[in-house]
């Protein structure tokens, strides 16, 4: 009833697209100034969300993407698109948002979308579901998927002790080079979109 080939196959590649080491300093950026409690619940909530995302997609990605005449390179360059103009907020220092909603709106966009559950995550959770043969191609798909989630929280909440560590002045520090590094993700997604696009035309 389970598949260990398929399950590691779709944990790796979930891993390496969804890069847990590397969401780490664009995490500490968005939350930082928060108290402890609220960034732990925005960990969680960021993962439920990204989950909800990519299990939506799972089952209904390709007919949801047909039936609003969506191509994949479309996905990628929008959801590049939304990464640099966060990137730039974070560059500039602008990350300000109101007070009633900036919780909620960071742990949802752009930490749950499109970081974690970005178009290559969703292509790929898509392509695996349709793949997968019989229930333990199933199980193994979904596991993977739930494993990879589990890993993205610990990670994220256990984050959070770096803060103490590196106080005001490092956090300032982190947000520059979590913009650096989230700009340079956001181009790179636009171009993969754009080369795409090309390739098909």
């Amino acid at each position: 009833m389970f598949d260990i080939a398929v399950f590691g196959s779709l944990f790796l590649t979930l891993f390496v697209i969804m890069d847990p080491p590397g969401i780490t300093p664009i995490f500490l950026a968005l939350t930082a100034g928060r108290p402890v409690k609220v960034q732990r619940r925005m960990a969680l909530q960021a993962v439920a969300v990204a989950f909800g995302v990519i299990a939506v997609f799972g089952l209904l990605g390709q007919q949801i993407l047909d039936y609003l005449h969506v191509s994949v390179p479309a996905l990628m360059i929008a959801g590049g698109l939304l990464l640099l103009l966060i990137a730039l907020d974070l560059l500039t220092g602008k990350t300000d948002e109101p007070t009633q909603t900036k919780d909620v709106n960071v742990a949802l966009v752009p930490l749950g979308m499109p970081l974690l559950a970005g178009p290559g995550a969703i292509v790929s959770v898509i392509l695996a579901v349709q793949n997968a043969d019989g229930t333990a191609g199933q199980v193994s798909v979904w596991s993977a998927i739930v494993a990879m989630h589990v890993v993205l929280w610990l990670t994220m909440r256990y984050s959070l002790l770096i803060i103490r560590v590196i106080k005001d002045g490092g956090v300032v520090l982190v947000t520059r080079l979590a913009g650096m590094m989230l700009s340079a993700i956001a181009v790179q997604q636009i171009i993969n979109g754009v080369t795409q696009v090309i390739r098909t035309s």
